[in-house]
């Protein structure tokens, strides 16, 4: 199943984290965002909780990680 939006932050210089919330910000209902980060980013999981997002994370190589978000 493919993302609505592919986001990766390894092509990001500098903390990623407005850029994450920017595009969350923009997906609609039933839409999936894809996170592509070369870490697993545990630090976002409760903000993403907080704001009424589930993830599902699946680690495709030792320093590339795929987040897929979206709406609970």
């Amino acid at each position: 199943m493919s993302a609505d939006t592919v986001l990766d932050v390894r092509e990001i210089d500098g903390e990623p984290f407005g850029d994450i919330m920017s595009a969350l910000s923009e997906l609609e209902e039933g839409e999936t965002l894809e996170l592509v980060n070369s870490f697993e980013p545990e630090p976002l999981y409760d903000v993403l909780g907080n704001r009424g997002f589930e993830h599902e994370t699946e680690q495709i190589a030792d320093d590339e990680w795929h987040v897929r978000i979206s709406h609970a």
